[in-house]
Formats: structure tokens, sequence, C-alpha cells
């Protein structure tokens, strides 16, 4: 079995960091949610993810009672595009399974999550007791981001759009595939 020793930082605010060192088997983990877009924040986790587990699975969680801004496969495209150049990330969708039970059928021993700030941290933690029930082997590791991508969500990029200007404010914070797909979709719904 292959092990390495991690230390995990659950970084709250600036202030406070709260610690934690295991020894964890670190092969395969799963990086998922909606990336509807996604933003330099999801790629900044899925880098770190990348160095810390020999094998990253990043999938997009469809949600079919959630009303998307892109396509499952949109949104796989655009994600093997930024993660392009990571030869261990893999990409793919799924949908009307646990999230958990899509990382058992990968065969990963973790999940990854991003924290941007406490009420993430307090969701999570919900999630993570849920899932100890499901799949008690599957642990999950956080990674809070550098303060720059601390307010990155995909949903802040998208209430950004519109304004005059706004693909010069929107641009820092997504890919140029990301960006353009923005600009194409936005034009779109204002000619319609």
């Amino acid at each position: 079995m292959h092990y390495r020793i991690i230390t995990l930082i659950l970084s709250v605010d600036t202030k406070r960091e709260v610690m934690a060192v295991e020894q964890l088997s670190l092969k395969h983990g799963l990086y998922a949610g909606s990336f509807d877009p996604p933003t330099t924040g999801h790629l900044w986790v899925i880098e770190r993810g990348a160095n810390l587990f020999d094998e990253l699975h990043v999938a997009v969680a469809v949600n079919p009672d959630k009303k998307s801004s892109f396509t499952p496969s949109e949104r796989v495209e655009m994600l093997e595009d930024m993660t392009k150049d990571l030869g261990n990330v893999t990409v793919s969708d799924f949908e009307n399974i646990y999230t958990v039970r899509y990382a058992e059928e990968l065969g990963c021993g973790f999940m990854l999550r991003g924290l941007r700030n406490a009420r993430d941290l307090d969701d999570e933690q919900t999630l993570v007791a849920m899932n100890r029930n499901i799949a008690p082997e599957i642990e999950t590791a956080f990674l809070s981001g550098p303060d720059d991508l601390l307010r990155v969500s995909s949903s802040a990029i998208k209430s950004m759009i519109g304004p005059e200007g706004w693909e010069n404010e929107v641009q820092p914070y997504v890919s140029n595939l990301v960006l353009n797909a923005l600009k194409q979709r936005f034009t779109t719904e204002k000619l319609n």
C-alpha cells in the first residue's frame, strides 16, 4: 500500500488555522461539483489535488432539478481543457447516484473538497457525516484556497455578467475557453 504523510490545513479565516497530521493512504481522489462554470478557484483545488493523489478524478455532478447555464458535456469539456497539462487528472460526469457512491465506483479512497469560508466548512461537515454513514471507508480531505480566490464561485462569476466591460472583470477568474463560452451564452441569451 502506498503511504504518504500530509498536513491538512483547514483555514476558516486568516486568523485561525486548524492543522491535522495523519498518515493517509493516498492513491485515488474524487473532486466533484457542479462546475457551472469551472473557475480558477476550482482549478486551484484540482492542481493541489493532482499533487496529493496518484490519480484525481474530477466529476461534474448533474442535478436535473437545478437549472444550469452549461450542459454536463460542456462543463466536462471546459474542465478537460483546464486540466489538459495534468497527466493524472481525468474528467467525467455522473447523475442519479450519491457522490460518495460514485467515489466507490471509481475506486477512490478520498473525496476532495474546497473551502472558502466558515459556512462552507459547516456545510461540508454535515455532508461528511452523511457520507460516513453511507461509505465509512471513504475519507474527505479539505483544501482552503489563497485569499485572492476565497470569494470566487460559479454563482459570483455569473452574477458579474451583463454590465458593460464585464468580460474584463470576469477574465481573471475563468479560463479563456470558459470566458468565450460565457460571452457566447450571454450574447445568445441577449439576442433571444
